[in-house]
């Protein structure tokens, strides 16, 4: 139980570097759920930031 606290926390915590980049927190949260936060933390730090303007808006 504690292995699977631990894995959700840091999945949030890849979220959260990853809020201000092209998937945002919600998509970096879950793609290190589904595969691992190693391989998520991989995908924030291949990710572009967005544009300032962009923060709130879905880029297609």
């Amino acid at each position: 139980m504690l292995y699977f606290i631990g894995y959700v926390l840091f999945s949030a915590l890849v979220g959260l570097f990853g809020a201000d980049r092209k998937w945002g927190f919600w998509g970096y949260f879950f793609s290190s759920l589904l595969f691992t936060p190693l391989l998520g933390v991989l995908f924030v730090f291949a990710a572009d930031r967005r544009p300032e303007g962009d923060k709130h808006r879905h880029q297609p």
